[in-house]
């Protein structure tokens, strides 16, 4: 079979693999974490009390559940590599997608910044670190810019890559500027996404559209390393949104939110599309600006924009059930990502 073919098969093959030990293992995880009371501890009514009304059925709810998505992706990256290291044959070195020019630095990403997730919300459960529980802000801040640091740096001495892509216009190589662009949108990604998981299924279903998007791209680009590991994280949240659609059996907490937030943004500029993710990810940008608009009114003009931030929030305030919510924001995520995909493809022939 041509590579085309093979990467087809190990594609859609990976990913229905990844769905179907993510539903397996799942009962699992719920398991553990209700045994253990891992349940998401609600902010004090004092401080925001429209947000803690909304959120108040939520009070008890299993967090931590984007282990699911992060665990089952890890497992099917080594498990292949290994058996292909191992036994030398043919058929798994054809499902072995761990490479160093595409996917160790987004695994590695994925892993490190889940971890970091999975503390914060540790800290949240047992009410350590701020006073509603996790750890404070700058701390996060600071690690994740750290862990955007690192790629950074890989990109520059592992991958000697420096240039980005301008739509419609070309490639740029901007040298060391690279360092505070790749930061800046790394950073900014996993915080988006961390501002959308609020409601059940919102952020599993626009991170299920971006991926896909991206894993479009990576096979367009013939990085299809990439597209496989993109085929495994979606695979994988989908079994996730099997049992977080309202209502939530648990919820994907910064150990999913993070972490995948994190790989999203690598992964658009491992692909050279950064300037393609605000699209791609049009409700996450939205999200976060929403919060952004509503923190500088409240601060310069002492009164709010939106009932609640962030967005979603805020139509969930104004009476609307939160799967509408949610199924809306779907919509508009599904058409934002085939968008985003169909400015690259007229991008791409441009060139």
């Amino acid at each position: 079979m041509e590579r085309v073919d093979l990467a087809v098969v190990e594609i859609f093959a990976l990913t229905t693999l990844a769905f179907a030990i993510a539903i397996v293992w799942t009962p699992l995880l719920t398991n553990f974490l209700y045994r253990h009371r891992l349940g998401k501890h609600i902010r004090d009514s004092g401080s925001t009390p429209l947000f803690t009304a909304l959120h108040e059925q939520k009070r008890g709810t299993p967090t931590m559940g984007g282990v699911l998505v992060w665990v089952t992706t890890l497992v099917l990256a080594t498990i292949p590599w290994l058996l292909d290291r191992v036994f030398k044959i043919n058929f798994f070195h054809a499902f072995n997608f761990l490479t160093r020019s595409e996917t160790l630095l987004p695994l590695g990403a994925l892993v490190a910044a889940s971890l970091v997730g999975l503390l914060d919300d540790f800290y949240n459960v047992k009410r350590r670190g701020t006073h509603d529980g996790g750890l404070r802000m700058r701390h996060r801040l600071l690690i994740y810019t750290v862990i955007a640091v690192v790629g950074a740096w890989w990109f520059v001495a592992k991958l000697d890559w420096t240039t980005i892509h301008l739509p419609f216009i070309g490639n740029f190589d901007i040298g060391l500027w690279y360092f505070p662009i790749f930061v800046f949108i790394i950073v900014a990604t996993s915080f988006s996404v961390n501002e959308a998981d609020g409601l059940d299924g919102l952020a599993g279903g626009m991170l299920l559209s971006a991926f896909v998007a991206f894993g479009a791209i990576s096979y367009v680009q013939g990085r299809y390393d990439l597209a496989t590991l993109c085929g495994v994280i979606a695979g994988s949240l989908l079994a996730f949104l099997w049992f977080n659609i309202h209502p939530a059996r648990f919820f994907m907490g910064d150990t999913g939110a993070m972490g995948l937030g994190t790989t999203l943004g690598v992964v658009a500029m491992l692909t050279n599309s950064a300037l393609f993710l605000p699209v791609i990810g049009l409700v996450f940008a939205l999200e976060s600006l929403s919060v952004i608009i509503q923190v500088v009114s409240k601060r310069f003009r002492r009164r709010k924009i939106f009932l609640s931030a962030p967005i979603h929030h805020h139509f969930q305030a104004k009476g609307w059930p939160e799967p509408k919510v949610v199924m809306r924001f779907w919509i508009i995520s599904a058409v934002s990502a085939v968008l985003g995909f169909v400015l690259f493809l007229i991008d791409r022939n441009f060139r």
